[in-house]
């Protein structure tokens, strides 16, 4: 199968150039409208091979339009900032103390409110509803 009958296949004019947005939205809704279950059994071989020709058209006009893309450039640099994160202007990662500070900074501060707060209201609960049980704290 070449790409115009691919083209003509999924529904689109020969000499167009779908985006790959289009490709996937023109093969599902042709799915939808082919797919062998949808039939009576007499005529499930012809949707069958409908939809088997359906699938390679998609599948010939996926694989080409994904040459479009861009691999990622094999750089260096690119290879750097894989393997050890964005560099800083001394050369290294950075402090991960400067920047875990701020979030500890939070994470404590919001233990000591919320536990103090919880300690108050126990206690404020304790004292509006005395329990005599010798048990409970």
């Amino acid at each position: 199968m070449q790409n115009d009958e691919a083209k003509i296949v999924l529904g689109f004019p020969p000499n167009s150039v779908p985006s790959q947005s289009q490709i996937k939205s023109a093969y599902r809704r042709k799915v939808w409208e082919t797919h062998p279950d949808r039939f009576p059994p007499q005529l499930k071989a012809q949707a069958d091979s409908n939809f088997k020709l359906l699938s390679e058209a998609y599948t010939l006009l996926n694989s080409s339009g994904g040459s479009r893309r861009r691999a990622p450039t094999a750089s260096p640099y690119y290879s750097k900032v894989v393997r050890s994160g964005v560099p800083n202007s001394k050369g290294g990662r950075g402090s991960m103390r400067a920047a875990s500070a701020p979030f500890l900074l939070i994470i404590f501060g919001a233990l000591a409110l919320g536990g103090s707060t919880a300690s108050r209201a126990y206690q404020r609960q304790k004292e509006a509803h005395p329990c005599f049980n010798p048990f409970l704290p």
